[in-house]
């Protein structure tokens, strides 16, 4: 009779894969939620939490504080319940640990649930885990990820994806409401409430909400900030057709300039830049205001609440009234 991997009776085993200049809060913040989940009447640990990396031994952070590893070759992967992967400073370099790739590719398959943090989705995807697979990663990096790892569904908006065993969030943060919201899969909704009520967090910051605001990144991108008016002017009038030719007019020049100018300056296209804003202004007013979703719709320049689902399923992977039920604030 095969050895259960995660028997019910013991604490689940979570193990971190830490690589040089591992980022503190990528391991400390989920490992913190998972720590405080407790039997309420005993107050029994339901978590066991392990450091591990390729070769064992103390690894440097990237806040100069080194933390004891036991070694890959130590585990016996048939107790790790899941597996998740920090990120680091100097991720792309651990790539080249043949060691800990080798040994994810063997033995990926007997761990139940794995999972990464911010740039240690790119460990993942070296040991093969997010092919045809939904995954995120921190936003800066899900160009490069989508790049490095062409069989892959990279999406830059969520704070967290789920795609079957394999978990992968957006980073720093998020990666304890990846935690919280694995604890609630594996205790329920109660043991998950407990957690994020000790942590100060929401219980529900789920995949789905954005990792950043769309119009502050457009300014990040923006480094000049020669089209913050123009910005501006487009949130003003979101109900209006908002065309090539009716941006390149508010900033005096021809379409066809203005095309390549502000796609080289901001990485978008004029089209994009309007629909990720109609996007932005939509979820405020999910989130802020009782109005109908049709009006919603309207208001933010989609036409009709049809085409504002389609966008927030693009983007966001769920549908105006789901997101509302999530994140609607609350008084």
């Amino acid at each position: 009779m095969p050895r259960l991997a995660n028997p019910p009776r013991l604490p689940r085993l979570i193990v971190f894969i830490l690589t040089p200049q591992t980022v503190m809060l990528d391991v400390t913040g989920p490992l913190q939620a998972f720590h405080e989940a407790r039997d309420p009447a005993t107050g029994t640990p339901l978590y066991r939490t392990l450091l591990a990396s390729s070769h064992g031994g103390p690894v440097m952070t990237d806040t100069g504080i080194a933390l004891d590893t036991v070694a890959l070759a130590d585990l016996d992967p048939g107790e790790i319940h899941t597996l998740i992967a920090a990120g680091s400073d100097e991720m792309l370099d651990a790539l080249d640990d043949a060691n800990l790739i080798g040994w994810l590719e063997k033995y990926r398959g007997k761990i139940a649930r794995i999972g990464s943090v911010c740039i240690g989705a790119f460990i993942l995807g070296a040991a093969g885990m997010l092919n045809d697979r939904a995954c995120v990663t921190h936003w800066r990096w899900c160009d490069r990820l989508q790049a490095m790892f062409p069989q892959s569904r990279v999406a830059p908006d969520p704070i967290f994806v789920r795609d079957g065993p394999v978990w992968t969030s957006a980073g720093v943060t998020t990666g304890i409401d990846m935690a919280v919201a694995m604890i609630e899969q594996d205790l329920g909704r109660d043991a998950a409430l407990a957690v994020a009520r000790s942590l100060i967090v929401f219980i529900r910051r789920p995949g789905g909400q954005s990792q950043f605001s769309l119009p502050l990144e457009h300014q990040a991108n923006d480094s000049t900030g020669r089209f913050d008016d123009l910005h501006g002017w487009i949130a003003q009038n979101l109900q209006t057709r908002l065309s090539v030719e009716d941006l390149a007019e508010q900033t005096g020049m021809s379409p066809r300039n203005f095309s390549r100018t502000y796609k080289s300056a901001t990485g978008l296209s004029p089209a994009r830049a309007v629909e990720l804003m109609r996007l932005e202004a939509a979820r405020t007013a999910l989130e802020q205001t009782e109005k109908r979703i049709s009006q919603i719709a309207i208001n933010c320049g989609f036409g009709d609440d049809e085409r504002m689902r389609r966008c927030f399923v693009k983007h966001l992977g769920v549908a105006p009234s789901d997101y509302r039920e999530r994140f609607k604030a609350t008084t």
